[in-house]
């Protein structure tokens, strides 16, 4: 027994016979039972009585594979004709025929109300006549199918002499006509003779375009066909008509691409699919949904066909590659339902593609991710491909600020487009099978993951992915992580704790960890847990991965190339000066080029910086970020929290007017209960890596300073509760820049704008149960540790941290519960607070002598440099060394005001917590030091130029100086400290001060009263410690301290040097520096050994030596000023 042939083998068959005239005459009747049967057998694989193949079809659109109805039970059929000639007459290559002509609107009614017979007279007149001069009824079947079929294939069996106006567009059949009229059959085209008809006409398409054009019109056709008719029944004739011209038409279309030499046709293409795709479903050459759809439906009767159409679809990829933003790169992505967009709602294809090895291939280097993998070329589309900035910036410098505004508005529109397009094709791959969404989320970890160089601190672009696909990685992955970020935090519970120890998709060993070292990483996720992650818990993952290679390694490249263009345009116009003063014609010539080559750069980098602003200077994109970075900030919280207890919150409905409030009172109660947090970390925390923390504090800081509109209040609650918890308890975060970093949140938090004079973040702080409870601590614990960072640069870098948090103490000092806290921590906590006032006062004395240097030198330089004798190189480098001067003065004296001002208003608060012995001298020999800088004999070096420049307002400094006098003046212990300043305390000084502030009128007169009366307080308690000093004498040396030569009151011995020293002495000595002075031993205060027996000495000295004499308090007026 043979096996059967194959429709294809047959259909080949077939066309070899006409070909070569082999076909025999046969009975008639013969003839039309075995043509009828091989027009059921050829292409299809059921006729009428089939019950698997009859059932009605549920949606006319698409039609099921492998139908079939014969429609007219007297249609007869026939073999082929002897050596057909095959012709296409009057082709007009510019026209194509339309199902309905402009114009003909009752024609097109007609055909939605199921009658075509007036469009196919219209469209098709020669149909109309009768065939052979055999008469047939108007409005029987077997006109309306002549008529349909002709319409739809665009063919006629009429000979040329039988026309006096030929159709356009239509294929004569001579063929087929030849055949029917050998059997003495009508001219009329049916059912049975319609596949050698198409396969005819077909064939003759190569003409003038191909075969696969001509039949993807007649799918065209047909299906317009099909949705005019109302009824589906099987019983209707015309239904059954049209249903097998769609399955015929279908397998002709197949063949087409499958096997074109059927047509004997040779196309050029290799994939002859591609093209089809880029064109839009409307034109008669374009792959419409129908068409797909039908397509998909038939893969099992075609297996050729789907490898095919995938082909097709990877190709539409490789095609892509090239093209960048400036080109017509739509119809790859969005062609209405064509192209990436309509494939993708196809699951058969989708899997199918998500399987191609082009798709994804493991070990792929990351600048050959977009090139190579599928998804590539169409993430890689961006404004900030180089064509692109060139198009839109050229010209940079010359570009007024509208031009670029408007330039970027309209970038930011074309990729939020894509960026949504994408999201769309992204989210058919990942609802298609779980394979395809395996598949996706393997290629967006591949994206990460091969991108860890891009945080690098020298970046090579040649070895990394560009920032265009990063970008768009992001949105995407922000998008999708969208469904589940609702604002109650519901399903924070659903992101896995135990991701990383489940063979994750996203590899973090090579990353810094937020506190443990690679050991304890390796020992932590040693033990690899059971099952897998969930869909959230990967997308939430990648998400914050691709943050930190993606849209935030962007920002720090935003910030650099801010700093290189200003480096470039400052060199730029060195060069250039160094041209006007060039005389040599051949060195003339060489700078002018390397002139050029600098403007090109700088030309450049600004049309880039232009373009990376436009991208990232989107409101909804960056509302997104947030949106997601409040989600981490609360998975975070809840890791170091008891039994991951956060968040707990209550949800309150307001009016339709409002959205819903979600209040954190709650919350915020029982976390402020547990801070600081446990002594022992969770080790899930602990190994995470920095970027979890560093994408938070990145995306925050960005968005405050320069889009702070796309944030409220409201979305702040998180934020400010991570800032606080982790800067109070600060054990948890190894890392002292981030420390640092969420200080800077909160004072760009508190950075006035238009609408807000307290920032976002300012009403919040003041507001916040929580942050009133915790804050003004977690402020102060900043302040001390940042004084030692282990950085290079720790020095310079700590005042700055300081000046912030000094802005937000200033944000916040009005409320009285902050006054009312740091009250409490200098009774509570006294250690911290001695500390912080130590650190404050050492601040205030050196920004004030590092200003007042700088202010010296400014004018020793200024006057050097108006010397016209001066030699030009020595000009310049004067003139450079100047500049640094000045910037370094116009900095320390900002630090100078901020700090002076934070002393006045804690010394305001709390007098009595400033005069205690730990601190009251130190604080009394810094004021007098900068009374005497502002006052004294060196004050005339301060008369500079440009004080407003620097920040030098010397009258405001000296009015805040006298403030802080006056604000202790009641304290008997601040006098007596004032005056026993040996070194900077002068009486003169007072008067001074005194004229200065009477003739400029910085003071009221009852604060001149005060002012005199402190001047004459010290001055006696001076003169009385003159006099106990006289009266003492000479004092054993054993009875004096090491360090300050002054007699010991608490003397203490230190446990490894055992020197004695005094207590006040040596805790103040701690404050800064934590070892023993004598011998650099780690040294803490409560290790010291009290010298009760040298103590008794020095007491029973001192009553030898002066007696039984009156206190120097008693002695003095102390009543309120």
């Amino acid at each position: 027994m043979t096996e059967p042939t194959s429709d294809a083998d047959r259909i080949r068959n077939k066309r070899l016979a006409k070909l070569q005239g082999q076909s025999s005459p046969a009975p008639q009747g013969e003839k039309q039972a075995e043509g009828s049967n091989e027009s059921l057998q050829d292409l299809g694989t059921g006729g009428v009585g089939d019950p698997k193949q009859g059932a009605r079809l549920q949606d006319v659109g698409q039609s099921e594979p492998g139908t079939y109805s014969a429609g007219a039970a007297a249609a007869s059929g026939s073999k082929s004709a002897q050596g057909p000639s095959l012709s296409r007459q009057n082709v007009d290559t510019a026209k194509r025929i339309r199902i309905t002509p402009a114009g003909a609107t009752s024609s097109a009614q007609n055909v939605q109300d199921g009658d075509s017979s007036s469009l196919i007279a219209e469209t098709n007149p020669a149909s109309t006549r009768p065939a052979s001069g055999k008469g047939v009824a108007s409005d029987s079947m077997e006109v309306w199918e002549d008529r349909v079929l002709s319409n739809i294939f665009q063919v006629s069996l009429q000979p040329d002499t039988s026309r006096t106006a030929p159709a356009a567009s239509t294929y004569e059949l001579p063929g087929l006509r030849s055949e029917l009229e050998d059997q003495g059959e009508p001219l009329r085209m049916t059912l049975t003779n319609l596949d050698q008809a198409i396969l005819e006409a077909a064939t003759a398409a190569k003409e003038t375009s191909t075969p696969l054009d001509y039949l993807l019109g007649c799918w065209k056709r047909v299906v317009q066909h099909s949705r005019g008719l109302k009824s589906g029944s099987d019983a209707d004739q015309k239904y059954q008509i049209i249903k097998e011209a769609r399955r015929l038409c279908m397998s002709y279309c197949v063949f087409a691409i499958t096997m074109p030499d059927m047509f004997d046709w040779e196309p050029v293409e290799s994939n002859l699919l591609a093209a089809h795709l880029l064109i839009h479903p409307d034109d008669e050459r374009g792959l419409c949904q129908d068409f797909l759809a039908e397509a998909v439906s038939r893969f099992s009767e075609f297996e050729s066909l789907k490898d095919m159409l995938v082909e097709a679809i990877l190709d539409l990829s490789r095609r892509l590659w090239p093209l960048s933003m400036n080109d017509d790169f739509k119809p790859y992505v969005n062609a209405s339902s064509g192209a990436l967009k309509g494939i993708a709602r196809f699951p058969p294809l989708v899997d199918a593609v998500a399987q191609s090895a082009q798709f994804l291939r493991p070990g792929l280097e990351a600048q050959n991710i977009e090139e190579h993998t599928f998804f590539g070329p169409f993430f890689q589309l961006s404004p900030l491909q180089g064509p692109v900035t060139q198009n839109y910036f050229a010209g940079a410098q010359s570009k007024d600020q509208g031009y670029v505004i408007n330039a970027q508005k309209s970038l930011r529109m074309t990729l939020q487009m894509h960026q949504t397009d994408l999201l769309e094709v992204v989210n058919h791959f990942i609802r298609a099978s779980k394979e395809s969404r395996n598949r996706i989320l393997d290629w967006f970890a591949l994206t990460v993951n091969a991108n860890h160089k891009r945080r690098a601190i020298q970046v090579d672009n040649k070895a990394v992915s560009t920032d265009g696909l990063m970008i768009n990685v992001t949105v995407c992955l922000d998008q999708l992580c969208e469904p589940f970020m609702d604002s109650a935090f519901s399903k924070v519970d659903r992101i896995d704790v135990e991701y990383f120890r489940r063979k994750p998709r996203v590899n973090i060993r090579d990353e810094t960890k937020l506190n443990a070292d690679q050991q304890a990483y390796d020992d932590y996720y040693a033990h690899e847990v059971e099952g897998t992650s969930n869909f959230i818990s990967e997308v939430f993952f990648l998400t914050l991965a691709a943050h930190h290679y993606g849209m935030d390694a962007a920002i720090n490249k935003l910030d650099s190339l801010e700093k290189d263009i200003k480096h470039l345009q400052k060199q730029l116009q060195r060069l250039e000066d160094e041209l006007a003063t060039l005389q040599n014609p051949r060195h003339r010539t060489m700078l002018e080029d390397t002139i050029k080559k600098y403007r090109v750069v700088v030309e450049r980098s600004i049309s880039y910086r232009y373009s990376v602003q436009g991208v990232l200077y989107d409101d909804l994109c960056q509302a997104r970020s947030m949106q997601f970075m409040r989600y981490v900030i609360v998975w975070l919280l809840k890791l170091v929290t008891p039994q991951g207890g956060y968040p707990k919150q209550q949800v309150k409905y307001v009016d339709s007017l409002q959205a819903i409030v979600v209040l954190y009172e709650l919350k915020l109660r029982q976390t402020s209960s547990r801070l600081p947090l446990s002594d022992e970390q969770p080790d899930v925390f602990k190994t995470l890596p920095e970027y979890f923390l560093e994408d938070v504090i990145n995306t925050f800081k960005f968005i405050f300073r320069h889009m702070s509109h796309v944030i409220t209040s409201t979305q702040s609650d998180e934020l400010v509760t991570i800032c606080v918890t982790f800067l109070r308890s600060s054990e948890y975060i190894k890392n002292p820049h981030f420390k640092s970093e969420l200080v800077a949140i909160l004072f760009y938090g508190i950075f006035p704008t238009y609408t807000r004079q307290k920032g976002v973040l300012g009403d919040l702080l003041n507001g916040l149960p929580f942050a009133n409870e915790h804050l003004l601590h977690a402020l102060m614990k900043a302040y001390i540790e940042v004084e030692i960072t282990g950085a290079h640069n720790q020095f310079y870098d700590k005042f700055n941290v300081r000046y912030e948090i000094f802005q937000v103490i200033k944000c916040i000092w009005s409320n009285p519960i902050y006054r009312d806290r740091l009250a409490q921590e200098s009774k509570v906590n006294v250690d911290f607070f001695v500390r912080f006032v130590n650190l404050l006062l050492n601040d205030v004395t050196f920004v004030l002598d590092e200003s007042l240097s700088a202010f010296e030198k400014i004018n020793n330089v200024s006057k050097e440099l108006k010397n016209p004798l001066l030699a030009e190189n020595i000009r310049t480098e004067k003139e450079d060394h100047l500049a640094e001067l000045e910037g370094k003065a116009k900095n320390f004296m900002q630090l100078t005001n901020e700090t002076m001002s934070m002393l006045k208003l804690f010394t305001e608060a709390l007098a009595t917590s400033f005069t205690m012995p730990e601190i009251v001298q130190r604080l009394a020999d810094m004021l007098d030091y900068n009374l005497d800088a502002m006052v004294g004999p060196k004050s005339s070096n301060l008369n500079v130029e440009k004080k407003q420049e620097y920040g030098f307002q010397p009258k405001v400094l000296l009015s805040e100086i006298v403030d802080v006098y006056l604000n202790l003046m009641n304290k008997p212990t601040f006098v007596e400290a004032v005056a026993k300043d040996g070194r900077s305390y002068k009486p003169d000084n007072f008067d001074k001060a005194t004229s200065i502030l009477q003739r400029f009128s910085l003071k009221s007169p009852e604060e001149m009263t005060r002012w005199k009366k402190v001047g004459e307080r010290i001055k006696k308690a001076k003169e009385l410690d003159d006099q106990a000093e006289e009266d003492l004498g000479e004092v054993p040396e054993d009875y004096l301290d090491p360090l300050l030569f002054s007699i010991m009151k608490e003397p203490v011995i230190l446990p490894t040097s055992r020197t004695t020293i005094d207590l006040s002495t040596i805790r103040s000595h701690l404050l800064s520096d934590p070892n023993d002075p004598f011998n650099r031993a780690p040294l803490k205060i409560e290790e010291v050994i009290p010298n009760t027996e040298l103590k008794a000495k020095i007491e029973a000295f001192i009553a030898e030596k002066k007696g039984r004499r009156k206190s120097v308090s008693d002695e003095m007026d102390f009543t309120s000023g």
